[in-house]
């Protein structure tokens, strides 16, 4: 009898999957195992043998391990026994028993600072231990203890559970949003993203090391910034801004999980540009329970030399020769959490750039750098912040440099770098413009008094004089793709005397992120310009462009591809149509099955070998 009171055995563990999954908002991800949120208790029940009653508990202890090496000094093994009731700062449990005595229901609470990942969970009655199953472990966005809490309900419905996005690009006069399938609730998406995190190379240095400070947002996020290129390991993406004769353009992505599951089945996809890397780790962040957001910076700084001047070096013929440049976008993410290493204040959104273009402690990965000490130009604030203070906030000097060597400033601004930030409006398809949480409003005194403390912080002294002679170039508002249009340029002399100037001029191909093509036309006058005075040329430049099927061409290779998250089984469909004549529609029907009940969205591409890349959606509402 006295051991009856002790041991006990029972017939199986049921993990409560759909009850736990609704408590702990992870019903997206499906029944087939138990997923769970940091600092909140969950529940499990042991039936027990017929007859076996429990009337003392006192003997029973619980267990939880991740890791390869689990060990109590990481916090990846605790152990805890059974208590009246649980507690939310650390691990632990309590359990009640039905009348009969058949069922032992067992509320286990995690530590809010517990590491992410895949848990095993074990009883143990003194010593003889068993295994009751495995769970995964998730950042907790619901919980006031957790370091990536967030307040306000419909933003955490938009930044951990929206799997559906915009992505910004274009100019920041011409601002065109990409919808975008994060898909972070797609079937072997979240495995996918937990597989990331151990194939980063601090895991195979120290697995023990690597597992327990998983418990931190800020190492998470900057492992993902890393891992999200593959520059210095086999991370997910390849970077092309050149020609692409292989692999897939990254114009044609229309979702996060074709790439993760291309990355699981075969190592390094190719290609990504800027948006598809911060894509790609929006969806890992929000897949592992940190708020995240996709923003894009307009006129995006790569000031290559740290010292918050974007300078453009130009030789007598016109030709660049300097490294740094201005991107007419540039796209990262921001992701929400406490910052308990620099203080309170700079708690909330943190920038981290996926993007590889500088090493950080000799890897490509950048951020997370806190909002506030971006807007106050604190550059001392971990991690990247002069880089991403730069690329909103650098001022711009244009330098020709004479055959002798001297460089001669003849142009600049201070408000054509970090123009109309934006982001998806919370609970509807718009764009926010959130510039003023990066910076102040452009030419006030506080932005001019933060840059100047941000040189300051930077060790920076910079000196120079305004230019006697300035150059403005003015584009027509009214330019139509496939078109002429007219540029004006525009020089004024400000001197006392007059002035003979040679003034060059010449178009040139532009990518996005400053990536230069073909000159297209070279002209170079001597003009004089008398003080005072404004002088103006108009050259016709055409720009030879194709953007519908308005051209009298065939097309070839022309395919529609579509997808949508709980609609194409997150994967994309595409339905190859051939040849399509001049002024012929395009047709194709696709048939798809839908998968989960809800609103989506069904976004559609057209590509053939002339026009690209062209992009729609719908809403979609499926219904039982």
């Amino acid at each position: 009898i006295e051991e009856d009171l002790i041991f006990f055995d029972f017939v199986r563990c049921d993990l409560d999957i759909k009850s736990n999954s609704s408590s702990h908002h992870t019903e997206l991800y499906g029944e087939e195992r138990l997923i769970v949120r940091r600092g909140q208790p969950f529940n499990i029940i042991l039936h027990l043998k017929p007859g076996r009653a429990v009337f003392l508990l006192i003997s029973l202890s619980i267990s939880v391990s991740k890791g390869p090496l689990p060990r109590k000094g990481s916090d990846t093994k605790v152990s805890f026994g059974l208590h009246e009731s649980t507690v939310d700062t650390e691990w632990s449990a309590s359990a009640t028993h039905d009348p009969s005595g058949n069922t032992l229901s067992v509320s286990i609470s995690s530590s809010p600072n517990a590491p992410i990942g895949r848990y095993s969970l074990t009883l143990d009655q003194e010593g003889q231990t068993t295994s009751l199953g495995e769970f995964i472990l998730l950042f907790n966005a619901w919980c006031p203890s957790d370091a990536v809490y967030m307040k306000s309900n419909t933003k955490k419905q938009e930044y951990v559970l929206a799997q559906h996005g915009q992505v910004y690009r274009g100019t920041h006069k011409r601002i065109k949003g990409l919808c975008w399938n994060f898909g972070q609730f797609d079937p072997s998406i979240l495995d996918i993203c937990l597989t990331i995190l151990d194939a980063n190379p601090k895991f195979a240095a120290d697995a023990d090391k690597d597992c327990s400070a998983r418990r931190n947002p800020i190492y998470v996020t900057r492992v993902i910034s890393a891992m999200i290129n593959s520059n210095d390991d086999r991370g997910v993406l390849v970077g092309n801004w050149g020609e692409v004769t292989d692999g897939v353009h990254p114009g044609r992505w229309m979702g996060s999980g074709d790439i993760l599951r291309q990355w699981a089945e075969s190592g390094p996809v190719r290609y990504g540009q800027c948006w598809v890397f911060a894509a790609v780790a929006c969806t890992v962040s929000r897949a592992l329970g940190i708020p995240c957001r996709v923003v894009t910076n307009f006129g995006s700084a790569h000031d290559t030399d740290a010292n918050l001047i974007i300078e453009n070096v130009y030789n007598v013929d016109g030709e660049k020769i300097s490294r740094d440049s201005v991107w007419n976008f540039h796209v990262w993410v921001d992701s929400w959490m406490t910052r308990p290493d620099l203080g309170s204040e700079f708690d909330g959104w943190q920038t981290s750039d996926p993007t590889p273009q500088e090493r950080s402690d000799g890897v490509f990965c950048c951020g997370p750098a806190p909002l506030k000490a971006i807007r106050e130009g604190e550059l001392t604030k971990k991690y990247d912040t002069p880089f991403i203070f730069a690329e909103v906030n650098a001022d711009v000097v244009d330098l020709v440099q004479r055959s002798s060597g001297e460089t001669v400033k003849f142009a600049g601004s201070t408000t054509s770098v970090g123009r109309s930030i934006s982001t998806k409006a919370v609970g509807s398809d718009e764009r926010w413009d959130i510039t003023h949480q990066y910076k102040y409003p452009e030419g006030s005194k506080e932005e001019r008094k933060v840059f100047e403390k941000a040189q300051h912080n930077n060790k920076l002294q910079q000196q120079g004089e305004e230019p006697s002679l300035r150059l403005k170039i003015k584009l027509a508002d009214n330019m139509i793709v496939g078109k002429d249009f007219e540029v004006s340029a525009v020089l004024t002399n400000n001197c006392t005397v007059a002035k003979t100037c040679t003034l060059m001029f010449m178009a040139r191909a532009v990518g996005y992120n400053a990536t230069r093509g073909q000159g297209i036309e070279f002209v170079t006058d001597i003009v004089e310009v008398a003080p005072g005075e404004e002088l103006k040329v108009k050259r016709s430049v055409t720009a030879q462009l194709t953007l519908l099927n308005t051209l009298p061409e065939r097309l070839r290779d022309c395919s529609f591809t579509i997808e949508g998250v709980g609609l194409t089984d997150g994967k994309p469909i595409t339905e190859n149509i051939g040849t399509v004549e001049a002024k012929q529609e395009a047709k194709a029907s696709i048939s798809f099955i839908p998968t989960s009940v809800g609103s989506s969205k069904l976004l559609v591409n057209f590509d053939s070998d002339k026009l690209k890349n062209i992009r729609s959606f719908i809403n979609v509402v499926v219904e039982k």
